[in-house]
């Protein structure tokens, strides 16, 4: 491992049923461009070998909605569907396959996984300095979360065979724009090169 390794950490967002599955809020956009990419496997073993902390986010609304701000349409559509997004609620829940290597999950009410909760200084307080983004979707949570985290002052790197969004030409555009506005992007074998010092 790379003697930088206990200072990274992997953020994979969104990673749930509501997000990926075709039973989800959000599967009929997603379900089967996120099926078709294989992206879900591919993530599930780079969170498996990254050999740093993975910190999971889920996007739920408690009772009373929490920090939900209804200023956007994406917001006003969960905001009235909310039941599906309570934390107990089985659309709430991590999918299957990234379960078994879910560290610790975080849940919050906006698109930034690193807004409306205390992650971003927990992070700090454990000498995080630099992020590995996985998630969907790619021009959603993931770009919001990587603009947020460089803002923020974390070196960050989002791994781009480990994101998807529901349509390609919208993927390839976030990517490009991750390029220009992050460290840069990577694959996972890069990544976990990074990562064990290999690079």
């Amino acid at each position: 491992m790379s003697p930088d390794a206990p200072r990274a950490a992997v953020l994979a967002l969104h990673w749930q049923v509501n997000v990926i599955k075709p039973e989800g809020f959000f599967g009929p956009m997603l379900a089967e461009p996120v099926a078709r990419s294989g992206v879900v496997e591919r993530a599930a073993r780079f969170h498996a070998q990254a050999g740093v902390p993975v910190f999971f986010t889920r996007f739920t609304i408690p009772e009373g909605e929490g920090g939900l701000v209804r200023n956007t349409g994406f917001m006003h559509a969960v905001g009235e569907a909310q039941e599906a997004f309570r934390p107990d609620a089985p659309g709430a829940r991590l999918i299957p396959e990234v379960t078994g290597t879910a560290g610790t999950v975080v849940d919050n009410q906006k698109l930034s996984g690193l807004a409306g909760n205390d992650l971003a200084a927990r992070l700090t307080d454990q000498g995080v300095d630099t992020l590995f983004l996985t998630g969907v979707a790619t021009n959603l949570t993931v770009e919001q979360t990587a603009r947020h985290a460089t803002d923020l002052g974390f070196t960050v790197h989002v791994v781009r065979d480990c994101v998807t969004a529901a349509d390609d030409t919208a993927h390839t555009a976030s990517l490009a724009n991750l390029e220009l506005t992050t460290a840069g992007c990577l694959t996972a074998e890069e990544a976990l090169a990074r990562l064990h010092g290999r690079s």
